[in-house]
């Protein structure tokens, strides 16, 4: 931290097997960094954003952590992606004194302020994302028979323990896992047309979630299908399906907690945005979601005071003032650092993926349908305090 600069830190894979997508997400909270930087900072100061590469392995997040913070002595790590990899340097954080906010991660391991309490989690957690797209099947379609493919490990678990808290696990007719080692669903959605299933929800990621449609629809099997936000991006799937298999993403359901559609003033203005300051690279989930965390930062910044530090920067966040830019603000608190806990549904129609005016909110597994309440754009984007 000087008078003119703070510096902040982030490990990503921007290597390695979860590269796909997912490397994309610094890529955009660092243009954003640049639009604020140009319009005159936060109290003054340019955010200098340092980007390490993990590879998606714990072992090279732990490496690449200890250097940002030792080596680069950054005033706070934001928006750490992948469960596993960031699990592995939680401790570490927490024993160094390090702001640990936004983790990229839907793993409710990141919401524990009374074990870890510098760490803030960001994304909905995968146990609401499951409940409100079971919730949404039930209400839509009361009599389906809804299954469940899902990727191994906690993201596939907890997308799946959502599901079971509305459906019931000995409703659910059919539960299938994968490896991210895969190739070849074949066996898996054979697996779920033998068993007859009418809506199944995926707890997958976006190249897993193409390889089921396509699998599926080369079998001519069209179900319902209803994924969680992290597998199911249109402009990102349709690059896996190309434009013949783009059909098959009509109709799908997923959740999401970020701002959405072409007439979102907070995506029209992150449109502009990756323009000018990111080459004008493909706009989908991870811009926004990177360009979203950008804005919770330099929010939290701004309500830290003219002279931040550490300590008022974990106050102004669990004070409740840093409410992000999503259709729900974001309800931090001293008790509660697990981000957004309500989700909206989504539905692609003529190639479009907007809300459906359809939200939920889930705590202590239990559903209920509330009114978004989307937080507005002001200042052209650029928190003020």
């Amino acid at each position: 931290m000087t008078d003119d600069t703070v510096t902040i830190g982030t490990h990503q894979p921007l290597t390695g097997p979860a590269s796909a997508g997912y490397s994309t997400i610094s890529a955009a909270t660092s243009a954003y960094f640049e639009y604020v930087n140009d319009n005159g900072g936060v109290h003054g100061r340019e955010i200098e954003y340092l980007v390490e590469d993990d590879a998606y392995s714990p072992q090279q997040t732990q490496t690449a952590v200890r250097k940002l913070v030792e080596t680069d002595e950054v005033f706070a790590i934001v928006n750490g992606l992948g469960t596993d990899t960031h699990a592995s340097v939680l401790e570490y954080l927490d024993e160094e004194g390090v702001p640990d906010l936004f983790v990229s991660s839907g793993s409710p391991d990141f919401n524990q302020p009374n074990v870890f309490e510098n760490t803030f989690g960001y994304n909905a957690d995968y146990v609401t994302e499951g409940a409100a797209l079971a919730q949404y099947a039930a209400e839509r379609h009361p009599d389906a028979r809804v299954c469940f493919l899902g990727q191994d490990g906690d993201f596939g678990d907890d997308v799946l323990e959502g599901v079971e808290t509305v459906v019931g696990g000995e409703e659910i007719t059919e539960i299938q896992v994968y490896s991210s080692s895969m190739d070849d669903l074949s066996q898996q959605i054979g697996a779920l047309m033998a068993a007859g299933c009418e809506v199944n929800i995926l707890g997958t990621i976006n190249p897993f979630t193409a390889l089921a449609l396509g699998t599926a629809a080369e079998a001519e099997w069209f179900p319902r299908w209803y994924a969680a936000s992290v597998g199911s991006d249109y402009s990102t799937l349709r690059e896996y399906l190309g434009s013949e298999g783009a059909p098959l993403l009509e109709g799908l359901v997923a959740t999401n907690f970020l701002p959405s559609g072409p007439d979102d003033e907070w995506v029209e203005l992150f449109r502009e945005i990756n323009e000018q300051y990111n080459d004008g690279a493909p706009f989908t989930f991870n811009t926004v979601l990177g360009m979203s965390v950008g804005y919770t930062f330099a929010e939290a910044l701004a309500a830290a005071g003219a002279d931040p530090t550490r300590p008022s920067l974990l106050e102004a966040i669990e004070s409740g003032s840093v409410t992000g830019n999503s259709i729900v603000p974001l309800d931090y608190s001293v008790d509660d650092h697990s981000g957004y806990t309500t989700v909206g549904i989504t539905v692609i129609e003529d190639g479009v993926q907007d809300y459906v005016g359809t939200t939920y909110n889930v705590d202590v597994g239990q559903v209920t349908e509330v009114d978004p309440a989307p937080v507005p754009l002001e200042n052209e984007g650029i928190p003020t305090g």
